[in-house]
């Protein structure tokens, strides 16, 4: 008796196998506590200067749509 095998199966039992060994790996090497899975981003290196964005943000996203409303007055007139 031969067994059929579908390419498709094996790629999904594959991919399943990769994924739960990254889980585990992931799990074992940060300490997650009750399953919440850790961000890690503000630990990067990328983001370790930067600074977040004050609450007078918005007013950049002001100016910025006055300068192009002026910008598109001053090419139409």
């Amino acid at each position: 008796m031969g067994i059929i095998v579908n390419k498709e199966t094996q790629k999904d039992e594959l991919s399943r196998r990769i994924s739960a060994d990254l889980r585990t790996k992931m799990t074992e090497g940060v300490g997650v506590i009750d399953g919440d899975t850790p961000d890690l981003i503000d630990d990067s290196e990328y983001i370790q200067d930067f600074q977040k964005t004050s609450k007078y943000g918005w007013v950049w996203i002001v100016l910025i749509i006055l300068a192009i409303i002026s910008l598109i007055s001053i090419i139409l007139l």
